[in-house]
């Protein structure tokens, strides 16, 4: 399971909060209920098993508070701000009804009250409310300041989209191509295609790597849909190249999509304020950012909805899903 570092504060109250439960219990291993509260807290891999051990939580006599809880993790953890926005009406209903003592991962109110605030946030994002989110965001922040790394990202991405709407990308920019040969033309790759979906990775980031065979599946599905895919490496030092080639030749000699390096006079990733990988750029036939972000983040496949309809998000092992 990927764990963004942003997710890493609320998860480091879930291992406090699960902890004290034990104490309570004298014997976690033993007790069903226990068993059934870590399987719902640690379970990422689909929504078909969430709905699995949310039953068998049930069951055992977790609260529906705890359960709440554990969806918010799940959500979170898999970068899906859509789902959480749409939990927004049962924060607010439990909102009054909270106990701390029924907690699954909260040591104090202050903490509660700061997710719930922080869903608020997301959900105005959701329908473009930037006013509201700013108030919810901050109000967040003032209730419980140690889940700070959670929220920030969030302001970061509002303003990232602002400084996108700037950016119009030259697609008359010629980049070398990974296996060598002559530079490549960014307009010769999008040619009549609807859309080019920027891939910046790099055999340096364990999550690159990891997440190489969910891009595979995701480029060939938008491939399929007439997307240019085109992957960027960042950097072009000679240990860098060599393992980048290392790491694509499991894939063959025509892995899907144009895999060239980045420019070294006004590379796009600085252009596209790239910091970190993998990251993902849809980019319009007129050079428009349409997104820029995580590859898991569900905006991209709603901006790839806005182009085609009949796009469907493939089934992958998480990184892309």
């Amino acid at each position: 399971m990927r764990t963004p570092a942003a997710c890493l504060s609320l998860l480091a109250l879930v291992t406090v909060a699960t902890a004290d439960v034990s104490n309570q219990s004298g014997n976690a291993a033993a007790s069903a209920r226990e068993a059934a509260l870590d399987n719902l807290l640690s379970e990422r891999d689909s929504d078909h098993a969430l709905a699995t051990v949310i039953e068998a939580a049930r069951k055992s006599g977790v609260t529906e508070q705890a359960i709440l809880e554990a969806r918010f993790l799940y959500h979170i953890d898999r970068h899906e701000d859509a789902a959480l926005a749409a939990m927004l009406p049962e924060f607010l209903k439990q909102h009054e009804l909270f106990k701390i003592q029924d907690s699954a991962i909260f040591g104090v109110k202050e903490d509660w009250l700061a997710v719930v605030e922080y869903v608020q946030a997301i959900a105005s994002l959701k329908r473009g409310d930037k006013d509201a989110f700013k108030s919810h965001i901050t109000e967040a922040f003032w209730l419980s300041p140690r889940q700070a790394s959670a929220f920030a990202p969030h302001i970061e991405r509002m303003r990232l989209e602002e400084a996108m709407q700037a950016v119009r990308i030259d697609f008359e920019t010629r980049l070398i191509a990974l296996g060598g040969g002559d530079a490549v033309v960014l307009r010769d790759l999008m040619a009549d295609r609807k859309a080019m979906l920027l891939h910046f990775w790099s055999p340096a980031s364990k999550e690159c790597e990891a997440s190489l065979p969910d891009f595979i599946i995701t480029a060939k599905t938008l491939g399929a849909k007439s997307v240019a895919m085109v992957c960027l490496l960042p950097e072009d030092s000679p240990e860098l190249l060599t393992n980048a080639r290392e790491m694509l030749r499991p894939l063959g000699t025509n892995p899907p999509g144009a895999w060239l390096i980045d420019q070294k006079e006004s590379p796009l990733a600085r252009e596209l304020r790239v910091q970190t990988l993998p990251v993902f750029v849809l980019v319009s036939n007129e050079g428009r950012v349409l997104f820029n972000g995580h590859p898991a983040d569900d905006g991209l496949w709603d901006a790839l909805k806005k182009i085609d309809p009949q796009i469907i998000r493939p089934e992958t092992g998480g990184g892309a899903r």
